[in-house]
């Protein structure tokens, strides 16, 4: 289960790309909550919170409470818009959460016991594939990560979706049954030595011939 974060916000009396650039003078990001069949709410943030939630990681899966006034609104971060040379946050975009509709939220991988898989101890390299998926979740049961455990991966062997943990009452949008998480690749040294291996065994039938046995008179 996610946890939720809480996040002040000031609430802004008008729309529009004027309102937006007096929010940014004041130094705050200007924001808009939408969703569950309700009015868009317009609010500003502290830019500080947007760096802090970044710096987190998994932003797009986590739940968050936004104060503004005396309400109180569950949403979650859809959208973060960047200005194309300072790359500040200009914009943010939550959805509205309402319980018994279902969110699309992408929820990270998260890969453990590396140090137990042969294959990677053997220099094999992990190839991942997803390193979030992205499912359709109850807002009040969405989980903060998928755990894919690496005990005894070989090489060449994949870690699958129905090989994660915690992925009870997630439905992956991907429609790929049963997709590829991640796997181990085995790296050009080890092709190599592999080849050779190949190359030096015997090859059944070209040994020594068989002698044959006597005519009879």
């Amino acid at each position: 289960m996610a946890n939720v974060t809480t996040i002040e916000a000031e609430l802004r009396a008008n729309a529009g790309k004027g309102a937006a650039r007096a929010s940014r003078r004041q130094g705050m990001v200007p924001a808009v909550i939408y969703g569950a069949k309700q009015d868009p709410a317009l609010v500003q943030l502290d830019p500080r919170i947007i760096t802090r939630e970044l710096g987190r990681g998994g932003w797009r899966s986590r739940l968050y409470e936004v104060k503004f006034g005396d309400r109180v609104e569950r949403v979650i971060m859809r959208e973060i818009q960047f200005h194309k040379v300072t790359d500040k946050a200009q914009h943010v975009d939550f959805q509205r959460l309402a319980a018994g509709e279902p969110i699309r939220v992408f929820v990270k991988v998260r890969f453990v016991n590396e140090l137990l898989s042969p294959g990677i101890k053997r220099g094999g390299v992990m190839n991942v594939v997803h390193s979030s998926v992205e499912c359709l979740c109850d807002p009040d049961n969405v989980p903060e990560a998928f755990t894919a455990d690496l005990t005894g991966l070989e090489v060449n062997a994949n870690i699958r979706w129905n090989d994660l943990k915690g992925t009870d009452g997630a439905k992956p949008t991907n429609l790929e049954p049963n997709f590829v998480i991640a796997s181990v690749a085995p790296t050009k040294g080890m092709e190599a030595a592999a080849g050779a291996e190949a190359a030096a065994a015997p090859v059944k039938g070209k040994g020594k011939a068989a002698a044959k046995p006597a005519a009879k008179k």
